[in-house]
């Protein structure tokens, strides 16, 4: 289960193709409900990519922290 400040590896994103390969972190304090069809806030390493909606299956942790 994912945490706010994890950092994570994008594995693919429905939201946005471009961030598939990337690091990301959590943002969500709590965990994904009805208002993000259950995808976590994940702010992307990249400058030219906003913010995206991910499912779990879509993330793996690094173990790190930020």
């Amino acid at each position: 289960m994912c945490q706010a400040r994890d950092e994570v590896q994008i594995v693919s994103c429905a939201d946005d193709g471009r961030a598939a390969g990337k690091t990301g972190v959590i943002l969500d304090e709590v965990p994904p409900g009805p208002l993000t069809e259950g995808r976590w806030t994940v702010k992307v390493d990249a400058f030219w990519i906003a913010d995206v909606l991910c499912e779990s299956g879509e993330l793996m942790k690094t173990g790190k922290r930020r």
